[in-house]
């Protein structure tokens, strides 16, 4: 059988990342074909390395704020290891309409939220801050506009008296990485339900 080829861009650690690659083994429909980040810095990157996957860095700061440009450099790796599915994992970087429109159907994203709230940064202080009982993370289809775009999976985690940022996104990250991995593969397969945990 003939694997479906997977391309994850990361900026940091890459904690979604390793969940992802580590998903994709035995009878699973997909396999990882490069690791992308724009941080040569990125400790995601060795993670990968260990596990035997391609990576490449296209570093955003040389262009200043240009960003077709980096995107035109961001797609030449990406291009030549010819995804069929390309997964943002903590990518950190906004993506034009343009490079977006190049994947759409093909893109994921995961947001540390329950979305549609909170789109953007700072997503565990918001939620905190607003008195919300709960909050988690969303599996999205990435579209032209910021954390948009059909959902495909939502884990949900309630939120104690006594958490803060930094507890509450420790929590949600432990969801992420069992969310992730289970969406991507019902995709592969061709189901674009929504799966909700827990």
């Amino acid at each position: 059988m003939s694997h479906r080829r997977v391309a994850i861009l990361i900026s940091g650690g890459g904690s979604n990342m390793v969940s992802l690659v580590d998903s994709m083994t035995r009878d699973h429909p997909a396999r990882p074909c490069l690791v992308l980040s724009n941080d040569a810095q990125a400790g995601g990157l060795a993670k990968a390395r260990d596990r035997g996957i391609e990576t490449a860095v296209v570093d955003h700061r040389p262009f200043k704020g240009d960003r077709a440009a980096f995107e035109a450099e961001l797609l030449k790796p990406l291009e030549a290891a010819q995804p069929d599915i390309v997964c943002l994992a903590g990518f950190m970087r906004v993506l034009t309409g343009d490079f977006v429109s190049r994947f759409q159907g093909r893109m994921l994203n995961i947001h540390p939220s329950l979305l549609p709230k909170y789109k953007g940064l700072h997503t565990h202080a918001r939620a905190i801050e607003a008195g919300d009982a709960e909050h988690g993370c969303t599996v999205h289809e990435v579209t032209a506009a910021l954390d948009d775009g059909p959902i495909l999976g939502q884990a949900r985690v309630t939120i104690a008296p006594e958490d803060t940022p930094d507890s509450l996104a420790a929590k949600v990250l432990l969801y992420e990485h069992q969310l992730y991995p289970s969406v991507l593969r019902r995709y592969v397969e061709g189901n674009r339900s929504v799966l909700m945990l827990p």
